[in-house]
């Protein structure tokens, strides 16, 4: 089992700048890759961002040259910097993690509203 716990969200002006965190534990050896999600109501869930086990990134085109995803080397940290912050990036982000033999881990999620 692997626990997520995303902290940051909150209400930001356009144009703004938010910095999500998601705190790792439990079953962490065999997790290769960890990522952001984001879903509105009547939406299915997408990616946001993801990060493997070389620290490669992968974005969704949507959010390319704005948010920049992170983690440190034992796992137990990912981040994600939102910069230029528009109103359809509001969402409940996702803290994500997936481990060797397909098992998924999903945090509570965290609301970012960006409006003015």
């Amino acid at each position: 089992q692997v626990q997520l716990v995303e902290t940051g969200g909150g209400l930001v002006q356009p144009g703004g700048s938010l910095r999500l965190s998601c705190a790792a534990s439990g079953r962490l050896f065999d997790v290769y890759s960890m990522g952001w999600f984001r879903q509105v109501p009547g939406r299915g869930r997408e990616l946001v961002a993801r990060i493997d086990l070389s620290m490669n990134p992968t974005y969704a085109d949507s959010v390319k040259g704005r948010f920049t995803i992170s983690r440190d080397n034992a796992k137990t940290n990912v981040w994600l910097q939102m910069t230029s912050l528009k109103p359809e990036d509001t969402a409940v982000y996702y803290c994500n993690s997936v481990s060797y033999g397909a098992r998924e881990y999903w945090g509570q999620g965290t609301q970012v509203t960006v409006s003015s």
